[in-house]
């Protein structure tokens, strides 16, 4: 009971990840049904570049960090359902268009210009991964939601080392979207727009908040 008490919190995340995982797989799956192409012109000038691939899978690790961190570690509550509510938003809401806007996209190359252990990566991310339900990107969503929670959480934000790293990340997961032709430019500015619009509500509105600990004593208020 004890631990249940601690962490009844975080036991949030564990259905809604299940649910979300089994939501996805459907959308990949789902018989044959008519896929809006999305394009923008700006994505053809965009060159491939493999190295991105990198910073591409270091979103796992990225955002799930960030969650056990503001879910079991940091003690500020009022942080961590910001940061939850933020990813919960950004997350249905790309279900619903997926569902409801089935979408896609013609970029990936048909060849490699070079060998080498980054392109395997790649074919491995273009097998596990199709070229659809791709708007907006949540790749971008999350990367951004959490360097966002990172630079407003008070226990980190004077870590200066820690923002710029997480910010810095951030980006490179941004560019490796498009550099990787995982996503279109239109799909990374949609996820930008939601989360400018989480941003205001959730952290300048303060449509969602929590317990928030007393910094001198770590309880509860």
């Amino acid at each position: 009971m004890k631990i249940l008490k601690k962490y009844g919190h975080f036991l949030i995340v564990i259905p809604y990840l299940i649910f979300y995982l089994l939501a996805f797989f459907y959308m990949e799956n789902r018989p044959e049904i008519e896929i809006h192409i999305i394009h923008a012109r700006i994505d053809d000038f965009i060159p491939f570049c493999e190295y991105f691939i990198i910073p591409y899978f270091l979103w796992f690790p990225y955002v799930g960090a960030a969650v056990l961190y503001f879910g079991l570690v940091n003690r500020n509550r009022q942080e961590y359902y910001r940061l939850i509510a933020t990813l919960g938003i950004g997350m249905t809401l790309f279900l619903l268009v997926s569902f409801f806007y089935p979408n896609g996209h013609e970029l990936r190359p048909y060849y490699f210009e070079h060998e080498n252990i980054f392109v395997d990566l790649v074919r491995f991310l273009y097998q596990i991964d199709t070229p659809t339900n791709v708007l907006p990107s949540i790749h971008v969503f999350n990367s951004v939601a959490v360097a966002i929670a990172v630079a407003e959480c008070e226990s980190l934000r004077e870590n200066t080392r820690v923002v710029r790293t997480s910010n810095v990340l951030a980006i490179l997961i941004i560019c490796s979207t498009v550099f990787l032709k995982q996503h279109t430019v239109l799909d990374v500015v949609t996820a930008l727009i939601l989360n400018l619009a989480c941003f205001w509500l959730i952290y300048r509105r303060g449509y969602v908040s929590g317990r928030k600990a007393l910094p001198e004593t770590g309880k509860n208020m």
